[in-house]
């Protein structure tokens, strides 16, 4: 996975949809435009008003003392000196460029607007609504919930043998599909379109087109995977490692990798042992 690859979720709180970005092993920035809408038709407006506090100011700048080792003190003690003075106007921007701050940023595009670390967010919330921080704090946790079910035992126990026999498969293309004269961009891209050939096969897109219908999931397509899928997966890596090493083409191995993922899930999908191992996982889970 690249590092720093972006997530996006999103929140629902009292109806009211928030976005929330994270990077990989980072904390979730959410988005105060998204909050400010709840007060108001102009956000921009409401976060800036904000940002004309004095105690918004001293919060905001001891977060980032303790978080930003590059945050700019002498910047800082500037706007705090102006804060809470009628003349004194300060956007997210400008809090960003003068100080070095990280606990605050602003993004374009679709999920674009004004987010901020977690901290932040919720403090704003505060200001905005205590009533609504509330249901923000619910919603959140929430997710928080959900995405730790990924990482319970049933997750990390089946996710983990696809990964352990993924080797095999890795090995299969690494000696029969990598010749001395690729690049290191071609050997990579061989990878992934084989990769993607096992995708195909079973959930029927590859992992770009699932990344674009689920923008706002961690992971990829195979952390999201049944307990079925993810045995099926197993076999499969297994077998498409023989048709490489035999020389069928890709063509070739793709519909018949298919026709054994039919196969072997519909057999799967009724089979009482995997219905037992389902249910230990859920009793371990509670």
């Amino acid at each position: 996975m690249p590092q720093n690859k972006e997530y996006k979720a999103t929140i629902n709180a009292n109806g009211t949809n928030i976005s929330i970005v994270s990077k990989e092993n980072e904390d979730d920035y959410i988005s105060l435009t998204d909050i400010a809408k709840y007060k108001s038709d102009e956000p921009n407006d409401v976060i800036r008003n904000w940002l004309r506090n004095r105690d918004t100011i001293e919060f905001l700048g001891l977060w980032e003392k303790i978080n930003n080792p590059n945050f700019k003190p002498v910047e800082f003690d500037g706007f705090r000196k102006e804060a809470g003075k009628n003349a004194f106007v300060l956007s997210p921007q400008k809090w960003i460029n003068s100080t070095d701050a990280i606990g605050i940023i602003s993004k374009s595009g679709r999920y674009g607007g004004t987010y901020a670390h977690k901290d932040i967010a919720f403090e704003f919330a505060s200001w905005v609504s205590p009533e609504f921080k509330l249901y923000i704090i619910k919603d959140y946790q929430r997710l928080k919930e959900d995405e730790n079910s990924k990482l319970s035992l049933k997750w990390n126990l089946n996710r983990m043998l696809s990964k352990l026999n993924y080797r095999i498969h890795t090995d299969a293309i690494k000696e029969n599909l990598i010749s001395n004269d690729l690049t290191g961009k071609q050997i990579a891209i061989t990878y992934a379109n084989e990769a993607d050939v096992l995708n195909m096969a079973l959930f029927g897109k590859t992992a770009k087109q699932w990344r674009n219908e689920k923008p706002g999931l961690k992971g990829n397509i195979r952390d999201y995977a049944t307990i079925e899928q993810l045995i099926v997966m197993v076999n499969l890596e297994n077998m498409n490692a023989n048709f490489i090493q035999k020389g069928l083409n890709q063509k070739q191995r793709l519909i018949e990798l298919n026709k054994i993922a039919r196969m072997q899930l519909k057999s799967l999908l009724n089979n009482k042992g995997v219905k037992k191992l389902q249910n230990l996982n859920r009793k371990q889970l509670r």
